[in-house]
Formats: C-alpha cells, structure tokens, sequence
C-alpha cells in the first residue's frame, strides 16, 4: 500500500512538472536586400503582437541581428504553454477582426514589395531544468542564440541531462541569464538544443562565459565520461531587441 502510494505520488509529480513546461515558436525571417521592412515591423508592432497579448501570449521577443549581417534576419520568439495553445492561438487568428483590420497594409502588400523571402518556424519545447521562458531586467537588451547540435539522440539526451542537473546553476553562478531553454522539436539543424541569454554589454558578457568555463563544478562534469561527444556543432548568433519586442 506503501509503495502504490509512493508510485502515484511520483506520478503525479511528474506530470505536474511536465505540465509546466513551453514550447517556443522561433520564427527566423530572411529578408529582402533592398526592400524597405517598415511593414513587417508594422505588422509585428500593431497587429500580431498586440493579438498574441489579447490571447494571453505574454513576452514576445523581436530581435535583429547586431552588426551589419547580410541578408539581415529578424527573429520572432513567441511563448505557448503548450503546443495545443499554439493550434488554437493560429485557429483565433483567423476569427480576429482587429488582428485582421490591423494587419490589413501587410496582407494587401504586392509580392514585389514584401521584405522577406521566406521564414522558418521552429518549436522548442522547455525542459525541467528550466521550465518557463524568464524575462530578462530592463537593462539587459541584448541577446546570444546558442544551437547545439549532437551527432545522435542519445547525445543529445546526455547533453540536456548535462543542462538540467548541473549547467543551469554553473550558469547563474557565472553570471549568465538565461531567457529560455529546449529542446528543439522541429526545425533544421536535428537534433538539438537551444537556448538565450541576456546580457548588457559584450565585455561583460565574455568575463561571464571565462567564469563558466573556470567554474570547478564545470571542469568536474566536462570530464565525466558519459558527457563526452554530446555536442557535435554549435551555432552562435548575437541579437539585439527591436523597439517593440516585449523581452
């Protein structure tokens, strides 16, 4: 009777804690040389944005990349509790007469005109190590988009067990803020992880990561056996907040 009692408990335990858990639709634009982006923003600030908030979508981040990158990107980060949130979120969209009427100017743009050639959608679905996307403070406006990619699915399990059971907090003691983390479920670059940070300026970004790779929990795990081969490419892009991103 016991042991049934503690085998629910655990199950309930753990359905809890996965049911706390996002999924996070990165929406990475390529954009036309040339072309004016004036009605991309414009639909971003006063239609899409504004919908996703009426719907309980909170903290949608648009970044552009920092530098002067060719073909510029534009980067769409948007939070759902879920996946089922993001069908019925699209389902809505379609029923939203103020989203429509919003995004009138960007839906009537000629082909010609339109500022970006395609995008791409990812989904990342958080893991228990790091649950729920944090908004970063104020003063933190700029960004690195890490993509680990592993050779394999078992590489990349032991690579999130590595996040979840130790990383995370090597991190907080280093001084770098994440913004969220997952495991990516759709996309190119399979299989993998990503993740952001938050940070204020690069000088004090880099003392942050010198921190991480000194930390002496970080020099335990980074030699243990099982972790070896986890990681088989890493993609780093640095980001900066638009005017109306909401991270």
């Amino acid at each position: 009777m016991i042991l049934r009692l503690i085998l629910i408990a655990n199950f309930f335990f753990f359905t809890s804690s996965y049911s706390q858990s996002e999924v996070f639709e990165l929406r990475v634009y390529d954009m036309q040389f040339g072309t004016s982006t004036d009605v991309l923003h414009d639909f971003f600030e006063d239609a899409l944005i504004p919908a996703l908030n009426r719907q309980g979508i909170e903290n949608v981040g648009a970044f552009e990349e920092s530098g002067e990158a060719l073909p510029k990107k534009i980067y769409l980060l948007i939070p759902y509790k879920n996946m089922q949130a993001y069908l019925d979120v699209a389902d809505r969209l379609e029923d939203d007469d103020q989203f429509k009427s919003a995004a009138e100017a960007y839906r009537n743009t000629p082909p010609d005109k339109i500022p970006f050639e395609r995008y791409e959608s990812r989904f990342i679905r958080s893991s228990w190590g790091f649950p729920n996307l944090v908004k970063p403070a104020d003063d933190l406006d700029q960004f690195e988009l890490r993509i680990y990619e592993s050779y394999n699915e078992d590489a990349l399990r032991r690579k999130l067990k590595m996040f979840n059971e130790d990383e995370f907090e090597i991190f907080e003691d280093a001084g770098l803020r994440t913004v969220f983390f997952g495991k990516n479920i759709s996309g190119d670059q399979m299989p993998s992880l990503t993740y952001m940070l938050a940070f204020k300026n690069r000088e004090k970004h880099q003392e942050a990561w010198a921190k991480f790779g000194q930390h002496p929990d970080w020099q335990r795990i980074s030699n243990l056996k099982e972790y070896t081969n986890t990681v088989s490419n890493i993609t780093r892009v640095f980001l900066k907040s638009l005017p109306y991103s909401q991270l």
